[in-house]
């Protein structure tokens, strides 16, 4: 099937050049910060995660959300979700590869990646991390492959890798579970330190992830002959309301005992993020856009008439996604680490480099998900056909 990859219009290869072009631009970036360190990012001993591990997060999320048109097809024979399953699975590769690339370009020097594997321990939270990310894109990229290559021939695809899509179910709930495992294991950052981080983080991602894959059944609808279908599109869109609702409500239980229990060691994050404090208050402006932005997105979506205004839905997604990007992201990030565990208040702001670095990593996801959605509409046009 690759042999489709290579054959595309005009503006399919325009659109890969452009994408190419703002990759190299993060490479160029990236060669400097691998000669220079991470003294050419805005982190610093008191920030230590940045814009890197920020966007790692969301996409995590991101992929993980991808499991919520595999388990309602594979698991509920849900047919409507039989065009998109396969957009989900790609999805998720295409989100997968850009975590580990954000993973190894925040470590500075790539090699230390290697410390993982050569000398893994059952006890580090990384491991575990490692093993989730892999395992599920590699199971992604068979099944997505399978599958897609079964409907081409028009046949079942191969029964071993029913057991595989099974699998892959807990990964993707695992994968992300994970990742809040990394913010809640340090007992020193008092913002992180919650057994409901983990299911905050799966809630925003149950939004985001089909939040994005509606944006994207919209462009490959305008761009390919391949119709997703607005029912499948509307079921998904009400799973990312009753996901953002859940969010939502799991950040006011944290709201309520972090005020409530009265502890300054909690309530300072908080208000740094949503008030300000000692003068510093970066991130509020950023806070209340994000609570606005998740609220009207509910709002929309939970109204009939004006979560089936096809004109508006793109618009509500993209809300969505803004506002859960905000807070999962820069939100998690200048949460945890203002004010530092000295009670000391240092901003953080991503430098250029370091936006070339990450936009140049999105540039190369974009390209894969591009390659891989032009190998699936083409191939489901092909069956149509």
């Amino acid at each position: 099937m690759l042999e489709i990859a290579i054959k595309g219009s005009k503006k399919y290869w325009i659109w890969l050049a452009i994408l190419a072009v703002i990759m190299t631009a993060g490479v160029i970036a990236y060669i400097d910060q691998f000669l220079n360190g991470l003294m050419t990012t805005g982190m610093s001993r008191d920030v230590s995660w940045g814009f890197y591990i920020a966007n790692f997060t969301y996409l995590v999320g991101v992929a993980a959300g991808g499991v919520m048109v595999v388990i309602p097809f594979y698991l509920h024979d849900y047919e409507k979700f039989h065009r998109i399953t396969i957009l989900g699975e790609f999805l998720a590769v295409a989100a997968l590869v850009m975590c580990l690339l954000l993973i190894i370009v925040d470590l500075g020097q790539p090699i230390r990646a290697l410390n993982v594997m050569l000398y893994p321990s059952l006890k580090s939270i990384l491991f575990y991390d490692m093993l989730v990310l892999q395992g599920y894109l590699f199971l992604n990229i068979i099944i997505g492959w399978k599958v897609l290559e079964a409907e081409r021939n028009q046949v079942k695809p191969p029964a071993w890798t029913y057991p595989l899509i099974y699998l892959s179910i807990p990964f993707a709930i695992g994968i992300h579970t994970v990742t809040a495992y990394l913010y809640c294991g340090l007992p020193g950052r008092g913002f992180w330190l919650t057994a409901i981080l983990a299911p905050r983080f799966l809630a925003s991602a149950f939004a985001a992830g089909p939040a994005v894959l509606i944006l994207l059944c919209y462009v490959v609808k305008k761009f390919t002959k391949f119709d997703p279908g607005w029912e499948a599109m509307q079921t998904l869109s009400k799973i990312v309301c009753y996901a953002l609702i859940a969010n939502v409500f799991f950040f006011f239980c944290e709201i309520f005992v972090v005020y409530y229990s009265n502890i300054p060691g909690h309530i300072s994050h908080i208000d740094y993020l949503f008030f300000g404090l000692h003068g510093h208050n970066a991130m509020v402006p950023w806070m209340w856009t994000s609570l606005s932005l998740m609220f009207i997105g509910i709002t929309l979506l939970i109204v009939p008439w004006l979560r089936n205004n096809k004109f508006l839905l793109p618009f509500t997604c993209i809300m969505i996604i803004a506002g859960t990007w905000i807070d999962k992201s820069l939100g998690m990030i200048a949460g945890g680490f203002v004010p530092s565990p000295l009670h000391h208040v240092t901003e953080y702001a991503p430098t250029l480099k370091e936006g070339m670095i990450t936009l140049g990593i999105y540039a190369l996801g974009l390209i894969i998900l591009t390659v891989l959605y032009k190998l699936a509409t083409t191939v489901k046009e092909e069956v149509r056909g």
